[in-house]
């Protein structure tokens, strides 16, 4: 059985979905909470929902590009770096099978 996209949350996110639930969804209470706006929050939510989906997806199998995808639902990496590195990882791996499948010589 593979890890659960709940056991790969860091602590902060944890945290997070936690407080949101005790203050039953309502966002304007979670932003009190915090001391920051709205709008913070509703980022913050929504980037944790993409970063949801990118853990729980079956369809990412690479470590690498889940890695990746990861980094910019968070905000870290932007959609013009994150095209860029899953290109070059995947222009990697076909060389790597393209040597493979020629062998020694």
């Amino acid at each position: 059985m593979t890890e659960s996209w709940l056991a790969k949350l860091s602590d902060e996110d944890a945290f997070f979905i936690k407080r949101f639930v005790l203050a039953s969804g309502s966002l304007k209470d979670l932003a009190s909470a915090y001391g920051i706006s709205y709008p913070t929050v509703r980022l913050r939510l929504d980037r944790l929902i993409q970063k949801i989906k990118v853990l729980d997806s079956q369809e990412i199998v690479s470590e690498f590009e889940r890695t990746l995808r990861v980094r910019y639902a968070e905000g870290k990496i932007d959609m013009e770096t994150l095209k860029a590195l899953l290109t070059a990882h995947q222009r990697e791996l076909d060389r790597q099978r393209k040597s493979r499948r020629s062998g020694p010589r």
